[in-house]
């Protein structure tokens, strides 16, 4: 009975890596309907965030099952409701995900992304995306070491958020208040991808030793 309940939790932990995989997806494409004004990419990315919402389901219905059914106690709880907590932060960075491909679809047949600042927020992008697919195989390895290096390597992103901003509020900046509350949400939605990966990182971390991680643990 004990080894099926296992299984069944390592089958939750599996189903989580496969919605990390497809935020990954998400990000990618939002990011490229971005940066190339393709409103049929963006329509794709608003489109395939249902089955990102219907995983969460899944995960939902399978983690509450295991809770009611088989009353877990101790470590095996403290899996149960992780991975309860973590499916939201996954669902969560699809929805960011879809607000850029939404960015991208209001702008078309323009690009949102001014040209002076495409570079910044091109890495922002590169690196929400990056944080996304090492931390579907934190989740997939339970990787503790690797789950406190995403946490310190999230400064970049910080980095790249305040020198956004930097270049919004500068002298040079010459493409008027629409472009700039554009490229402000943009930055706060990969940040947010950012911040969520972490989050979960820092779960995964609970997981495996019974230690909560906050940020200001790093």
């Amino acid at each position: 009975m004990r080894e099926a309940f296992h299984d069944q939790l390592d089958a939750i932990f599996v189903d989580l890596a496969t919605m990390c995989g497809q935020v990954e997806t998400a990000v990618n494409r939002a990011t490229a309907s971005l940066m190339s004004g393709d409103a049929a990419i963006a329509e794709e990315v608003i489109s395939a965030d249902r089955a990102i919402d219907a995983n969460r389901e899944r995960v939902e219905d399978n983690a509450f099952a295991l809770l009611s059914l088989q009353q877990p106690v101790a470590g095996d709880l403290r899996v149960v409701v992780s991975a309860l907590r973590m499916v939201s932060e996954l669902e969560r960075m699809g929805d960011l995900s879809v607000h850029v491909a939404k960015i991208a679809r209001l702008r078309v047949p323009n690009i949102a992304v001014p040209e002076s600042i495409q570079d910044t927020v091109v890495k922002m992008a590169e690196t929400a995306e990056d944080m996304v697919r090492r931390v579907k195989a934190i989740i997939a390895d339970r990787d503790v070491e690797a789950a406190i290096e995403l946490g310190r390597d999230d400064e970049v992103m910080d980095q790249l958020r305040r020198k956004s901003f930097a270049e919004l509020l500068g002298d040079d900046w010459q493409h008027g208040v629409e472009a700039a509350v554009d490229i402000a949400l943009l930055g706060r939605y990969y940040e947010r991808i950012a911040d969520h990966a972490v989050s979960v990182a820092n779960r995964v971390i609970f997981v495996v030793t019974g230690e909560q991680v906050s940020r200001a643990d790093r």
